[in-house]
């Protein structure tokens, strides 16, 4: 075909309306919208970001300000073009975005009309920019360009909405200001009665409960930490892996080339005690709104900000049991492509030369959280030593997880071994023992070691151990059922008893 000739081609150009409309449903909420603007922020090198909300009247107005470094009119007109940048462009470490879409789609996706003003830091000078749907419906793609009285305008709303709020920040100079007027999700589908409450809610709560955990980096950051004003309200950061926190403990982390970057992999098993704390209330494990079960999962690190929390994403599926488990991810910005991540930083797909990989690991931190829920109702013993003598049982830790134990120095077992003359406290060692190895077998958090010596904290030596043995057989008992279930019972595999016991339970 002569793609020269005129005849042969024909005009396709989307109708903005439609097209804009379509590529903003993906997927955000009001508070993954927000999380996308803050991204921005963040690029711009701002430390401080407020949202504030102007209900008073519909359409309601919200602004999103920034303190960073702010851009000239050159800079503003390209930032807001469809789309502002190329995916396979390299990008800074600090750099949040991908697409070049990110504050056009997250703004759409909340309202059908939003502007942008911003001047260079240390400048006095604003520039304006919006993009409203009611102006594409003549199929041309037009941008307003704002006048320097509607500029004014929105700066003195702006400044005048900020002072009524509580919480201001000191000294800061807003060079970047997005605007949303009217949203749409609220305003058109919740009675007007319902409405602001609805709103002012979505933001004191939801979504400072997730820019609490996706930002929590950089607000702990010693070095300009971020901080974000929402109305009333200063973000406090949520670190989902409390590092530090008694019983919080990691297993091996593991570490691969990925691209042009690196993956890290890392599990991590909160104590079993954390389930009770949070039923209580106390909500270092979780976030306010949220239970164990909805925190679970894989959390995925990008340049430092959440992309992914919670859930499985397919590997396996969420259960009771595994609420204990968190699998902190790590990559950089580099590998956005590899792992298929969408336009709202919602989705991630593994890659099928890295899933084997995340599924071995995953399954190893399955195996260490569900020891650790089988420890849910056994106390935890912190107390003093005389406390911890009063009790009957102890936990033990291994290089398997919580063993649960009787407790040798429980009172009334300590006044038995003084009672009983010392030929009988080998065979009640012996049947603590069987009582330990069954304990944990039941609660699932003991598997057989390959014991080549008897314990001699159970037994003096083997020949003691040879006596019972050799008692229990003349006593009745057949050596094929103590091969077979005593021994078992002890945690022992019959093939590493010494020769002289193999030889004592071999069938006559």
């Amino acid at each position: 075909m002569d793609i020269n000739e005129e005849s042969n081609l024909e005009d396709v150009t989307p109708n903005p309306e439609y097209l804009i409309k379509s590529i903003s449903e993906q997927g955000y909420s009001l508070e993954t919208a927000i999380a996308d603007l803050i991204d921005n922020s963040i690029s711009a090198e701002a430390n401080k970001t407020e949202v504030l909300l102007d209900s008073k009247e519909k359409p309601f107005t919200l602004y999103l300000a920034d303190n960073g470094i702010g851009m000239d009119e050159e800079a503003l007109r390209a930032a807001l073009q469809f789309p502002s940048s190329s995916p396979d462009h390299n990008r800074g470490p600090s750099d949040l975005g991908r697409f070049g879409l990110g504050m056009k789609t997250a703004s759409f996706s909340q309202t059908r009309c939003f502007t942008v003003i911003s001047k260079k830091k240390g400048s006095a000078q604003y520039s304006g920019r919006t993009w409203d749907v009611s102006f594409l419906k003549d199929n041309k793609w037009r941008m307003l360009v704002n006048s320097a009285d509607e500029i004014k305008n929105f700066v003195s709303k702006y400044s005048a909405l900020s002072k009524t709020y509580l919480n201001s920040f000191e000294n800061f100079e807003a060079n970047t200001i997005i605007i949303w007027k009217g949203l749409f999700k609220y305003e058109n589908y919740i009675e007007d009665k319902n409405c602001k409450d609805v709103l002012s809610k979505e933001l004191s709560k939801v979504a400072n409960e997730h820019l609490s955990l996706v930002f929590h980096r950089f607000m702990e950051q010693k070095k300009l930490p971020l901080q974000i004003r929402l109305n009333n309200h200063l973000v406090k950061p949520y670190n989902p892996f409390p590092i530090g926190e008694n019983g919080f403990r990691a297993i091996e982390d593991k570490h691969r080339t990925f691209g042009d970057d690196s993956i890290k992999i890392e599990g991590f098993v909160l104590p079993s005690r954390s389930i009770d704390e949070v039923k209580n209330g106390l909500t270092q494990w979780t976030t306010p709104s949220k239970g164990l079960m909805d925190m679970e999962g894989i959390y995925i690190y990008r340049s430092g900000r959440i992309i992914l929390f919670g859930g499985w994403n397919g590997l396996i599926k969420k259960s009771q049991r595994l609420q204990l488990a968190r699998l902190r991810v790590e990559i950089g910005n580099s590998a956005d492509h590899l792992l298929h991540l969408n336009i709202a930083k919602s989705q991630v797909i593994i890659p099928h030369d890295l899933r084997n990989a995340f599924e071995v690991y995953v399954n190893e931190l399955k195996v260490e959280a569900e020891r650790e829920f089988y420890n849910k109702s056994i106390h935890k013993f912190t107390g003093s030593r005389t406390e911890d003598n009063e009790r009957l049982f102890k936990k033990v830790p291994t290089n398997k997880g919580m063993r649960l134990e009787i407790n040798k120095d429980f009172p009334l077992l300590q006044s038995l071994k003084n009672d009983i003359p010392p030929s009988q406290k080998v065979n009640l060692n012996l049947f603590i023992r069987m009582i330990n190895t069954i304990l944990n077998k039941i609660r699932q958090t003991h598997e057989d070691d390959d014991f080549v010596n008897i314990r001699t904290e159970d037994f003096a030596d083997s020949s003691e151990f040879y006596s019972v043995i050799n008692s229990l057989i003349s006593n009745g008992m057949s050596p094929k059922f103590i091969k077979n279930n005593v021994i078992p019972d002890l945690g022992i595999k019959p093939d590493t008893l010494p020769i002289d016991i193999q030889n004592l339970l071999r069938d006559k």
